[in-house]
């Protein structure tokens, strides 16, 4: 996941201020060295990170840090408001044309995601009731028209070209024209891209950005690429005068610097981050959000979000009146593991729940081989089996694994995460019926 090497090496810097009650400018301008430090590890523009611990170190070393009763907190906050500002301050949203349609031109280098954001976006746009068009606009990358209209059949949005012979500038136009004709109001383009910025492929750009007049230019650029990212970005925009930025692969190994130097040194905003190869995985950036994540405070606004979008509200419902009766079944059980999986990769989820020990979940995934195989188990049991677990016996796991391809020790490991699951619930419902005479904190079974 991004920034997460950077998260825990500021977080460490943190919590040895938080741990003094008085700071010394001394012991501020140590810990701004490890920021500084930490930041370039990240690969984040270096001027950037001079600026970046320059107005940190202004803000933090006036006397209402340093005589505050609680200045580690105090530092945290600046530090996180210096973050917030530095990617963009507040979320950067698509500027839609008064008339339709809205065009939006994607472009980029060959390899950063361009096509899949392109279709990412449609699907965006479409669940919030638009009606977008994709436009095959790349006539040189093989199979590049092909990639856009399996796209298109998996989203159900309707894909123009014109193939492979048309200039695409000509593409362009024609676009437009059956958009206003079939009362398309986006006009996505897919342009075309390169190994590396040449003069015939920002000319062919610059004649379809003079063609159609397009209301956003997004930049496409692979944040596992670190400064080169930033450098297309700066170059790209010198040539087009780009509205924003997409950036792609943010969910994996990666520094992260892209994600922190673009909008300082090209002045544009990533306006949407992907996170992940599915067609969902591509989200609106909100740089305060992404600053409490790298800080280790959690993303609770996009949780909410996420599980809203994933859970059914009536199956929430039904299961809240199943936690308070402490009635779970296997089948309730196999629900929630598909409510879970739809949120997105366990590791993202961990990530915006404020304080959580990321330390102690290393190595815990959300499975898909291990998901279908627990479906699997429990489908191939009796309705009597999956309402009461607890009459499986040894010849009965021997029949389930037999009847779901899988082996015993599958079902006991299914058995036993179960288990772990209905203790959490008795314990929810007993906070929530207010049957437990003690109060504490709720401990996850697996923290």
């Amino acid at each position: 996941m991004a920034f997460e090497s950077l998260g825990e090496k500021l977080q460490n810097v943190f919590k040895k201020l938080k741990g003094q009650g008085k700071i010394s400018e001394k012991d501020l301008k140590a810990a701004m060295r490890e920021v500084r430090m930490a930041l370039l590890e990240a690969d984040v523009n270096y001027k950037v990170v001079k600026d970046f611990i320059n107005k940190v170190s202004e803000r933090a070393l006036g006397h209402e840090v340093l005589e505050s009763l609680t200045p580690g907190q105090q530092v945290i906050k600046i530090v996180n408001d210096e973050l917030t500002q530095l990617m963009g301050g507040t979320q950067s949203k698509i500027n839609f044309a008064d008339k339709p349609p809205t065009i939006i031109m994607m472009v980029g280098l060959q390899g950063s995601g361009k096509t899949t954001s392109t279709g990412k976006l449609a699907r965006l746009f479409k669940k919030q009731g638009r009606r977008p068009l994709l436009v095959a606009g790349d006539i040189y990358r093989p199979a590049a028209i092909k990639q856009l209209q399996v796209l298109g059949e998996q989203l159900d949005v309707p894909v123009f070209s014109l193939g492979d012979k048309t200039s695409p500038v000509d593409i362009a136009r024609a676009a437009v024209k059956h958009a206003n004709y079939h009362g398309n109001d986006i006009v996505i383009i897919d342009t075309a891209g390169r190994l590396h910025i040449d003069e015939a492929l920002m000319e062919e750009l610059t004649m379809i950005k003079k063609e159609v007049n397009p209301q956003e230019i997004l930049l496409v650029v692979d944040a596992m690429t670190g400064q080169d990212a930033v450098n297309v970005a700066e170059r790209f925009n010198e040539l087009l005068e780009l509205t924003g930025v997409v950036l792609t692969k943010l969910d994996g190994d990666t520094r992260g610097g892209a994600a922190l130097s673009v909008k300082a040194v090209t002045g544009k905003p990533i306006k949407f981050v992907g996170m992940g190869e599915k067609l969902d995985a591509l989200e609106p950036f909100h740089p305060d959000r992404m600053a409490s994540r790298i800080l280790g405070m959690g993303d609770v606004l996009t949780l909410i979000e996420k599980a809203q979008e994933s859970f059914d509200a009536k199956k929430a419902q039904e299961m809240q009146q199943k936690f308070l009766k402490a009635e779970f079944t296997l089948d309730d059980f196999l629900n929630q593991m598909q409510q879970m999986k739809n949120m997105g990769p366990l590791d993202q989820v961990l990530d915006m729940i404020p304080g959580m020990n990321k330390a102690k979940l290393k190595g815990m995934e959300f499975d898909e081989k291990e998901f279908i195989k627990f479906q699997a188990i429990i489908q191939s049991m009796t309705n009597e089996e999956r309402k009461n677990p607890n009459i499986i016996n040894g010849s009965r796991r021997k029949r389930i694994a037999m009847g779901s391809g899988t082996r015993i020790q599958d079902v006991n490991r299914l058995l036993k995460q179960f288990e772990q699951a209905q203790k959490l619930i008795k314990q929810f419902s007993g906070v929530a019926t207010g049957k437990k005479g003690k109060k504490g904190k709720l401990k996850l079974p697996f923290i």
